[in-house]
């Protein structure tokens, strides 16, 4: 892989991230109302209203307010929410953690799931064994995820019960088992969807793959079935499924807020929704551009994933 390749993608990433913050001053600009209003209130009075218009430069011309703002978000500093009064950046930033740690744990999940259950059921190409993962796939896929989640509740969240909770968050110093168990269920309701698409994604890529020529040739060479498998099937089919992860990655954030909402999780879903709810600019600006940022980033190192797989592709 060249450098010029990679200058090119990361030029384009920041690109795209520059008109997603324009987009997203944009949108929260246009809305009825404005911060003054938001702080002080709809009954406050006019003269109260325009001395803190003029004290947070409303009255500038937007692209000077622009300008202000992308400069405070490249340097780290992301004002302080309307409605709570507290930094925005550590506030984010800690719901923020918490989302990917919500994520990285249903990413490891699936992929850990779904490509074993994709390649057996490749290689049990029309028994039982590939007739029963095609079924569970068509079943998770069709099913979303708000509903999955209010089933996992009702079904293994129950107070008679008493092995999961029902949402909420514990930090990890109340106990590992205990932080633990308030991932369970969103994890689960997160990689249900996701296992079945890409389970079904890799059975896919992999019954292509065993019936070339190069695969032929591998068992007739003696090589033995696992070695053809791990040496040569399976590459090549996870070379269209690490752009189906990736995809999936969005997805995935989109998953993110459903599931934090359903289990009251104070992730930066929630977060994002709470702030949608009581009009919290900062916190919807710097909350939307971070989701941006990790989108783009993704996207990113699915490209150079790809060229590690196969080696065969050479970026100019």
């Amino acid at each position: 892989m060249s450098a010029a390749y990679l200058l090119k993608r990361l030029g384009s990433a920041i690109l795209i991230l520059w008109l997603v913050s324009f987009l997203v001053f944009f949108i929260t600009q246009i809305l009825p109302g404005n911060a003054a209003v938001m702080i002080l209130g709809e009954f406050a009075t006019k003269e109260t209203l325009l001395a803190l218009e003029s004290e947070l430069r409303l009255n500038d011309p937007w692209w000077h307010q622009y300008l202000r703002w992308l400069r405070g978000i490249v340097t780290l500093d992301w004002g302080v929410s309307m409605r709570d009064h507290v930094p925005v950046m550590p506030a984010v930033m800690l719901a923020f953690g918490r989302s990917m740690t919500l994520a990285a744990l249903s990413l490891v999940l699936v992929v850990t799931i779904s490509i074993p259950l994709g390649v057996f059921a490749a290689l049990n190409r029309g028994r039982c064994g590939d007739f029963a993962v095609g079924t569970l796939g068509y079943i998770g896929v069709s099913i979303p995820e708000f509903v999955i989640a209010t089933l996992l509740i009702v079904a293994l969240a129950r107070p008679e019960l008493g092995w999961f909770p029902a949402g909420g968050y514990e930090p990890v110093q109340a106990g590992l088992w205990q932080w633990l168990r308030h991932f369970i269920l969103p994890v689960l309701a997160l990689t249900i969807v996701l296992i079945a698409h890409i389970a079904r994604q890799v059975r896919s890529e992999m019954v292509d793959v065993l019936r070339t020529d190069y695969i032929r040739t591998a068992v007739l060479k003696g090589l033995k079935p696992w070695q053809v498998l791990l040496h040569h099937a399976l590459p090549n089919a996870m070379l269209p499924t690490i752009t189906v992860v990736a995809l999936d990655i969005g997805y995935l954030i989109g998953g993110v807020i459903v599931v934090e909402e359903v289990f009251a999780f104070p992730g930066l879903g929630r977060l994002l929704i709470f702030a949608v709810q009581n009009r919290d600019l900062p916190m919807i600006q710097a909350a939307a551009v971070v989701l941006a940022t990790l989108y783009a980033t993704t996207s990113l190192l699915s490209d150079l994933l790809y060229a590690y797989f196969d080696r065969r592709i050479v970026y100019a």
